[in-house]
């Protein structure tokens, strides 16, 4: 998968998406990034905790995917934003964070829906 490509389509699905970077097992970012001209309110340290700490709860689902099967997506809302963390098979997340008030479940479908278009 062109992981640039699929972090792109996710941007243009809804100017509201803020952020779309898809990681590998080590946290380290194969595509992706912030939407351009948009400031990343987290300093690189905050930044690359929460990845991490989004890594190791990724690994941590793995374990009970075999009693509640495999996650899909997980969200978390906050005062200022809602960021999801989608499950792309054994080896890759996609991290992806939005304005508070984008539509929850539009921004799931658009993944869902680009995910399985860029498999090819």
């Amino acid at each position: 998968m062109d992981y640039e490509k699929f972090c792109s389509q996710i941007l243009d699905a809804d100017p509201k998406i803020r952020f779309a970077s898809v990681y590998d097992e080590w946290a380290t970012c194969v595509g992706g990034g912030m939407r351009e001209g948009l400031e990343n309110p987290l300093s690189e340290h905050m930044q690359n905790e929460l990845v991490n700490l989004s890594i190791i709860h990724w690994k941590a689902r793995k374990d009970t995917a075999k009693i509640l099967g495999k996650t899909k997506y997980t969200m978390s809302e906050y005062e200022k934003i809602k960021r999801f963390s989608f499950y792309m098979g054994n080896d890759f997340l996609l991290l992806v964070s939005a304005e508070k008030d984008v539509d929850t479940n539009v921004v799931v479908d658009h993944v869902i829906q680009l995910y399985y278009k860029n498999q090819d």
